[in-house]
């Protein structure tokens, strides 16, 4: 069992009651034990002092369990000896209590019931016929509900304390958890908006290259198309940046894939059509479906070398329905299931328990297919997911 803090201030409270009514009782004159009274009263005080550097000690040494038990439960015994008031054998409550916080339940009720013996065979030794006196059954029923208490005592702050500590570590791991799944956002998030832009940006710069001397007029409108994809790509940047600080303005699905049909050079053509009522889809399933459209018309510029593209969503009561086709020159599945691009689509999907069909073979095109069902999503999910 782990080691857990004792209530810091029970032990003490108990020491310097025990002490007071000790000290009061030499005053008065109420002890009435054998043996010289100063020598007693000041072993006593001793045995007291003791006890309080224990507790001190076991707070800078919380590992030494089993030396501080031994100490406390010898320096008990002194002062129970050395007591005249009778008032210290309430110490005895400390041992169960303080064994329970470090060697847990079974160890403090065996202890609690050794006290109890303790007691009873000092009576058995000491005052024949004990339990008809009143005063010495009182004595032994007082130990028992004081163990009983300490006990129940213990128990309840160490169920507090393991609580906590659980509550802690939940709270840990949902923070990592977190982390990570921010970390995968902002990594869709980066390859989605700026790794669109910058494949844009690419076949223009390349465009310009090839036409440069052969066409100055093409070289040119691609370097414009360049010039406009970097401020797109900016654009994506402080969109992001609004995002992170809740100020985004999310336009319409349409109108965003409107925008992004005319992102771009002159190849591929592009031609939307949405159909439907977006009422019902949250910012995370109409972000799915834009950013699903915006990597299959990456792919269909970087990779397909497609002259057109079509983006058709069906947004219907129960569902929403992508598909984006090309007359590019297609690809194997299965070869590029483990690019960026088609993970993070996937991801980005089934968070929201969507579905992603990409059918394609070389020479024939790319058709991707992406089903999100209508829902409604958690405002924490669409503050981080809102659509550019």
């Amino acid at each position: 069992m782990a080691a857990y803090v004792p209530v810091r201030w029970v032990s003490p409270l108990l020491y310097g009651v025990v002490l007071v009514g000790g000290l009061y009782s030499v005053a008065v004159g109420l002890a009435d034990a054998p043996g010289p009274t100063a020598w007693r009263t000041a072993g006593f005080v001793a045995a007291i002092g003791a006890l309080f550097a224990l507790e001190a000690l076991g707070l800078r040494r919380p590992a030494a369990r089993t030396p501080l038990l031994l100490a406390r439960c010898t320096l008990i015994a002194a002062v129970v000896l050395l007591d005249a008031s009778g008032l210290s054998q309430v110490l005895f409550v400390l041992v169960p209590f303080t064994a329970y916080f470090a060697f847990g339940r079974t160890t403090a009720l065996a202890l609690g019931t050794l006290c109890l013996a303790g007691l009873l065979t000092t009576y058995l030794l000491t005052a024949p016929g004990w339990y008809r006196d009143q005063e010495h059954v009182a004595d032994l029923l007082m130990l028992c509900v004081g163990l009983v208490l300490a006990i129940s005592t213990a128990a309840v702050a160490v169920g507090e304390q393991r609580a906590r500590l659980e509550l802690e570590a939940y709270a840990a791991r949902v923070a990592e958890l977190s982390a990570a799944t921010e970390r995968n956002r902002l990594a869709r998030d980066i390859h989605d908006s700026l790794g669109h832009h910058l494949t844009a940006m690419s076949v223009q710069l390349e465009m310009a290259s090839d036409f440069q001397s052969l066409d100055p007029d093409a070289a040119r409108r691609a370097l414009n198309e360049a010039r406009r994809s970097v401020r797109l790509a900016l654009g994506d940047v402080r969109q992001s940046v609004r995002a992170l600080r809740d100020e985004t303005t999310r336009p319409t699905l349409a109108a965003a894939l409107a925008a992004l049909a005319g992102d771009g050079a002159a190849r591929p053509r592009v031609t939307v059509e949405v159909t439907g009522d977006e009422d019902g889809y949250g910012a995370v399933e109409l972000t799915a479906l834009y950013r699903a459209a915006q990597e299959a018309l990456t792919n269909a510029r970087r990779h397909a070398r497609a002259s057109r593209v079509t983006v058709v969503v069906r947004l219907a009561g129960g569902a929403a329905r992508l598909e984006v086709t090309d007359d590019g020159r297609g690809f194997a599945p299965d070869a590029a299931a483990a690019g960026f691009g088609l993970l993070g689509m996937r991801e980005r999907v089934q968070l929201v328990a969507g579905s992603v069909d990409v059918d394609s073979r070389p020479g024939a095109g790319t058709r991707v297919t992406v089903t999100v069902p209508r829902g409604t999503t958690a405002k924490s999910s669409v503050d981080g997911e809102a659509a550019t």
